[in-house]
């Protein structure tokens, strides 16, 4: 009896020796380790301390268990008992307590979000989630770098009622490790779900971290179910997520998903106007800055820096010497012009000739389009670039092209991207 007594335990020592080499050294701790393991015939038993711990092991590791425990010809099974009150638990949340982490003070206003009629519809629906009236959870907001989305959830902080939760998924996924190898899990989770809207930024940092993200979307559905409001920022669509299982990808989804456009030319130049430039100067520099929100602002810092300490007015010349390394360098019609034949496929020589075949002429139309669309030469200007053609032809030029485009998508693809380019 002695030597069968002694051969389980070793059989469970080992056991519990092998599922911890398969897992991360904090998950081990916080939910295996505390728990007893029984050998009943060929069932290896794990006796959690509640339903809630039970759940999580199965759905989280039993994978593993499995893996572990069919190396001994053995099943498992996770089972609620109280045969572990001797071992210390993390499952008391009378006796847990959770330091939360000190949230920065990003948060702004919707004033401070200027809006193209782009972005109009992400707009309300963020005052609608911050107001209080929404009948959609999550509201998930994506875009590209840049483009305002973390302003439009800090304001969205700053304007809701009650309190309000908001973190970075990287700060999310520390907390929930720093949770378990504390052995304050309950706690943390009680932390997150004690508000009224929760708001986590970069959702893409939880990609591939299984256990953080079934800990996120319980968390998603206990705040929707109490009636909360959760906002959900990310650089992409929740269908375009990598890392996440097509659960995770329909939670996301399952209120309302909105995106945010780049600032395009008209809202960079009511930033910089806003920073104290005037209309025309603002008007210059935002057709020579990328539409990138974390640039722009690069720039009115700079601008507003140089107005400080040097006390001096900004004007053109000091645009061109303070933002030399920012702002994209002006070509001149000469060079656009030789730049578009290359990318047409015909050469410059032949475009300023007198050849009259059709691509030829198709071509040295189409750059008199992009002239026309990204400088400020009159037609006889842009004649003169193309060989020294009268107004009558670059008027008759520009016409025929805009309606052979309005049915030829390659050529006006082609002609975008050339307007885009050279702008």
């Amino acid at each position: 009896m002695q030597a069968t007594i002694l051969n389980t335990q070793v059989n469970l020592d080992a056991i519990k020796t092998k599922i911890a080499d398969k897992m991360d050294a904090a998950c081990f701790s916080a939910w295996i380790a505390p728990i007893s393991f029984n050998l009943s015939e060929n069932v290896l038993e794990l006796c959690a301390p509640n339903q809630f711990t039970a759940d999580f092991i199965s759905l989280t590791y039993m994978n593993i268990l499995n893996s572990v425990a069919s190396e001994y010809g053995l099943t498992v099974r996770v089972v609620v008992s109280h045969c572990v009150k001797s071992v210390k638990t993390a499952n008391d949340n009378n006796t847990q307590t959770y330091s939360a982490p000190v949230q920065e003070n990003n948060a702004g206003d919707f004033d401070s979000f200027v809006a193209s009629e782009e972005n109009a519809f992400v707009l309300s629906a963020c005052k609608k989630m911050a107001a209080g009236t929404a009948t959609f959870s999550p509201l998930f907001i994506y875009g590209p770098a840049g483009c305002g989305k973390s302003l439009l959830a800090g304001a969205i902080k700053s304007s809701s009622h009650g309190r309000t939760v908001m973190m970075s998924g990287a700060t999310f996924v520390s907390e929930f490790a720093r949770a378990l190898q504390g052995r304050t899990i309950f706690a943390f989770k009680d932390y997150c779900r004690n508000c009224d809207t929760f708001i986590l930024d970069d959702v893409q940092v939880l990609a591939g971290k299984r256990a953080t993200c079934e800990e996120f979307m319980q968390l998603i559905i206990d705040l929707r179910g109490a009636g909360k409001n959760v906002v959900l920022v990310s650089n992409a669509a929740p269908s375009n997520l990598t890392g996440f299982d097509h659960r995770a990808q329909s939670l996301f989804a399952s209120g309302l998903v909105a995106d945010v456009a780049a600032p395009n030319r008209a809202v960079r130049k009511t930033i910089f106007e806003r920073a104290g430039l005037d209309s025309h100067i603002a008007d210059m520099i935002a057709g020579r800055v990328i539409s990138d929100g974390h640039v722009i602002s690069g720039v009115v810092n700079k601008i507003r820096a140089y107005v400080e300490i040097m006390g001096d007015v900004v004007n053109e010349n000091v645009v061109e010497k303070l933002l030399a390394d920012t702002l994209k360098k002006s070509k001149s019609p000469i060079v656009m012009v030789k730049s578009m034949c290359e990318k047409l496929g015909v050469s410059y020589d032949a475009v300023c000739g007198a050849g009259r075949v059709r691509s030829l002429v198709l071509a040295r139309q189409m750059i008199m389009v992009v002239l026309k669309n990204v400088t400020n030469l009159s037609l006889s200007e842009i004649g003169e670039y193309v060989g020294g053609r009268d107004h009558a032809t670059v008027m008759y030029a520009i016409d025929r092209i805009e309606k052979l485009s309005a049915n030829d998508l390659v050529m006006s693809a082609t002609i975008s991207e050339m307007v885009d380019e050279y702008k």
